[in-house]
């Protein structure tokens, strides 16, 4: 029986301007393959990805037809059952600092047409997504991004970052620590079976995290699409002294062209729930025979590896934005955070889905000590950037003086928020 997300009434706002533009919006109803199957394939489109197979197609949509799924079609096109613009959304639990919970709106499978570009596509499907949230009582929606110049126009703000690591192994050397427990050669298969208890616990570990769904990691483990890519794939767990499997890593080898002993190993995926489990895979990584370089995206910006080998030049980082956030309850999301502090803040929202004043615990207030906007308070919210450097930057006023430190302190976390996957 389908969720209530996925049958709330479609936005008539954004409907009602695209209907002007000769084009519909609508739900898609994914138990129906005759509609579903078009859509899946214009999301491929969409990220200049193949077509794909009927059988990859059809895993698809199992995988994803717990999401509310939405499409535009053009009705006078050659190929009308083909949508020109496509979203999915889903609720889901955002981890924050402290290892708390809120409820969040994520956003994915943006995409338009080439054919339809510049006739407010994108517009009425995210201004809907952004209603529909805030009206089945969502304080927030997060997505990650392809194409960073599209999302601060609908309030959302980076509010965790990623670094791609590339690690000159050699140079690099462990001088970690060396610690107990076990490491185990396993298959893909066997990985499969245990990875969703150490991923839950990992995922409340850090801030940022969301609720990982059985086909993102079928498919990142090469389980399904393109054939054999789980044969390119090795897999390492490690257990602590009681047997208890504690993390886990994903990784594949690339030869190089010329010289046999310069392999690179390229991290799929690595989580480890304690400091043990992550030391005793990144010495195991970093010492492979026969290999060089060891290449893993999507890390931490603060990975305690810098501070475990001995050349930290030895580790080259490239930072980039990688979840965004929009705050559309501002009274509920503080809430959510357990603020303390007396600072007292009105945002603003182009949008109107989040203006007010209020106290860091959420409640309304007269007056303000710091002005700042929801795409401001977004980047804020899990600690990934401080007022003062926002201040700085010209994105927040402070009225009182030392309203900025204040918000830091209310705000700070313990550790850089991280979202180790794509969705």
């Amino acid at each position: 029986m389908p969720s209530k997300h996925q049958t709330h009434p479609i936005d008539p706002t954004s409907a009602e301007r695209l209907a002007e533009g000769g084009l519909r919006l609508g739900l898609v109803d994914t138990r129906d393959a005759a509609t579903f199957e078009p859509w899946v394939q214009a999301d491929n489109r969409g990220f200049h990805a193949p077509r794909t197979p009927s059988e990859q197609t059809r895993q698809t949509m199992d995988a994803v037809a717990y999401r509310r799924t939405t499409a535009v079609w053009d009705d006078s096109a050659d190929d009308a059952a083909s949508p020109v613009g496509t979203v999915n959304s889903f609720p889901t639990p955002l981890t924050l600092p402290g290892g708390r919970s809120v409820p969040a709106w994520g956003i994915s499978a943006v995409t338009v047409a080439p054919t339809h570009r510049r006739r407010g596509i994108a517009r009425a499907l995210l201004e809907a997504e952004l209603r529909t949230a805030k009206e089945l009582g969502l304080p927030i929606a997060a997505l990650t991004v392809s194409e960073a110049t599209i999302y601060e126009r609908f309030g959302f703000a980076p509010a965790a970052f990623a670094a791609d690591l590339e690690i000159d192994a050699r140079r690099a050397r462990w001088t970690g620590p060396t610690v107990p427990g076990r490491l185990h050669l396993v298959s893909i298969e066997q990985l499969r079976e245990q990875l969703p208890a150490i991923i839950e616990q990992t995922r409340l570990q850090s801030a940022g995290e969301i609720q990982t769904w059985p086909h993102l990691w079928d498919r990142m483990l090469g389980l399904i699409g393109e054939k054999g890519a789980a044969d390119k794939l090795r897999a390492v767990r490690y257990d602590d002294e009681d047997g208890t499997a504690r993390g886990f890593a994903v990784y594949k080898m690339t030869e190089h062209e010329s010289d046999y002993s310069r392999h690179t190993a390229t991290v799929v995926h690595l989580a480890a729930v304690t400091d043990d489990a992550y030391a005793a895979l990144w010495r195991y990584l970093l010492e492979l025979d026969l290999t060089s370089t060891v290449v893993a995206p999507l890390r931490s910006v603060d990975e305690p590896l810098i501070w475990q080998v001995v050349d930290q030049r030895a580790v080259k980082a490239r930072h980039h934005d990688h979840l965004w956030l929009r705050i559309l309850d501002v009274a509920e999301a503080l809430s959510a955070r357990s603020l303390e502090g007396d600072v007292t803040i009105k945002v603003t929202d182009e949008l109107g889905l989040a203006d007010g004043t209020f106290t860091l615990q959420g409640k309304a207030a007269a007056t303000a000590d710091v002005t700042l906007s929801v795409n401001a308070l977004g980047a804020l919210y899990l600690g990934g950037v401080s007022a003062g450097t926002l201040e700085r930057a010209g994105r927040l006023t402070a009225h009182t003086e030392g309203a900025a430190a204040a918000l830091d302190r209310a705000f700070a976390a313990a550790a850089a928020p991280w979202l180790s996957v794509w969705f």
